[in-house]
């Protein structure tokens, strides 16, 4: 959604009963017991990592396959331990069920070659209904947890979940949430069961604030689709799209993110924003620095800008008008943070941010 994009959310939040797709049955998870239907590429077992931050890439279009020529380049260079990627994975609408063949076309396909395993997160276009992008079929995307089944790669054991790397003695632990039910442009209104004070949302704060408090982590970091703090179009969490209209402002977002993540996290990774951007954490974010990746595919150049919006937020890096990716290289001791630009004219990287942030 570009020009109109405000136009459709405003009236959007007058035909939330339309979210009455959202069916109330529990999210799909992986049963931890049931042998995959094939065999997962493992998870790294080292101290030393390299991970690839990647996030609203799933178009199948060019632009895609050439930042993915960009990462392949960069692997072959220095090679990955995996990646994130950060939602909006099957564009425009999501899946239509998990042997859709768009796994293959955008994701599969682009990706070949990147051969490790890709930890991802639930966008809003993966749950659609009516329009691209609404969030308005959340069950849609359960077909994206049963696709962890049927990928070597793709790893989305439920809606949302954790991960510690290292398994033992860990250095990072990646907290992989799924905020959609509270950031949807078609709210379910009419479905209790993903409501902010919902069962969804309430189990999925409680798991959180235990598996934070109890990882051994020296990295803890929180992964999800929709920002907390942003310079581009989409807007801070609590005014998304210059909005003031409950709940599609993203003001639920914007609690959940004060309760549960900030100053408990060193990172908070997301996409959503077709930008690039690496911002600085300040006293209300309690230390915890917001990192937009969601350029692989889209850029935002030519969305207009949220209006009423406050004073910026303080950015270390930004790009509106790139496509690409970031690169995270942790140790025990340091997180340092790389990102590239892809120039689609010749399909060349650009190493154009990189700076040690802890």
């Amino acid at each position: 959604m570009n020009l109109d994009r405000r136009g459709f959310l405003t009236s959007a939040a007058t035909a939330a009963s339309l979210a009455g797709l959202a069916a109330t049955a529990a999210p799909a998870a992986a049963d931890p017991g049931a042998a995959p239907a094939v065999v997962k590429l493992p998870l790294p077992d080292s101290d030393r990592l390299r991970v690839l931050v990647t996030g609203d890439a799933g178009t199948g279009a060019r632009p895609q396959w050439q930042v993915a020529d960009a990462m392949r380049e960069q692997h072959a260079r220095q090679p990955f331990s995996f990646a994130l990627g950060l939602g909006d994975n099957v564009y425009e609408q999501g899946p239509w069920s998990d042997d859709d063949a768009q796994f293959s076309a955008k994701f599969e396909d682009p990706n070949h070659d990147l051969d490790f395993p890709w930890l991802m997160v639930q966008g809003n276009h993966d749950n659609s209904s009516i329009l691209p992008g609404d969030g308005g079929w959340l069950l849609r995307g359960d077909h994206e947890v049963a696709y962890h089944a049927r990928s070597a790669r793709w790893f989305m054991p439920s809606r949302y979940y954790s991960v510690r790397i290292p398994q033992e003695q860990p250095i990072v632990e990646f907290f992989v949430l799924d905020l959609n039910p509270i950031a949807a442009y078609l709210p379910p209104l009419f479905a209790p069961y993903w409501a902010a004070d919902g069962q969804f949302m309430t189990e999925q704060a409680a798991w959180l604030d235990r598996a934070i408090d109890e990882s051994p982590a020296k990295w803890k970091i929180a992964c999800t689709h929709h920002p907390y703090v942003n310079n581009g179009p989409h807007g801070n969490a609590g005014e998304y799209e210059g909005l003031s209209i409950e709940p599609i402002d993203g003001r639920h977002v914007k609690d959940f993110f004060e309760a549960h993540v900030l100053g408990r996290c060193q990172f908070l990774l997301s996409g959503h924003d077709h930008s690039l951007q690496v911002l600085e954490p300040d006293a209300a974010s309690k230390g915890t620095r917001q990192i937009i990746s969601g350029a692989a595919a889209k850029s935002v150049h030519d969305e207009p800008a949220t209006s009423g919006r406050h004073t910026p937020n303080e950015a270390l890096y930004q790009s509106f008008s790139d496509l690409g990716f970031m690169v995270l290289d942790l140790t025990s001791s340091s997180a340092d943070l790389g990102v590239f630009t892809v120039d689609l004219a010749n399909g060349g990287s650009t190493n154009v941010f990189q700076r040690r942030l802890a």
